[in-house]
């Protein structure tokens, strides 16, 4: 009986070693391939032309609510940085580099 349950164990130990390997070989013909998806998506013309009506949408709605020019302005300008800091991120990923933008780092050590 122990003998049957130690085959068991085995087997089933490398049936999840060939099914973590065909999971790693999916994973690593995949990937690549998302992420350059990701990366024509995010900097299409399409998508600047969106980020821009975002970014033009964000400032009327501050300058509706009653927001000062010089106010609504920096704050439009910090949301248009968050859609080229995760631009950055995404690149960077792609090309197996350090995941914060350098000058996320530096605004960091500016605080």
């Amino acid at each position: 009986m122990l003998e049957k349950d130690e085959e068991k164990g085995k087997s089933s130990t490398k049936e999840d070693v060939e099914e973590l390997k065909l999971v790693l070989s999916t994973v690593s013909t995949e990937l690549p391939a998302l992420i350059r998806n990701i990366i024509a998506s995010v900097f299409s013309e399409e998508a600047g032309r969106n980020m821009g009506k975002a970014a033009a949408a964000f400032y009327k709605e501050l300058k509706d609510g009653g927001m000062p020019d010089d106010i609504a302005l920096e704050m439009t300008e910090d949301y248009m940085r968050t859609f080229t800091s995760l631009g950055d991120i995404v690149k960077q990923a792609s090309r197996g580099k350090n995941l914060i933008p350098e000058r996320t780092k530096e605004r960091e050590r500016e605080k």
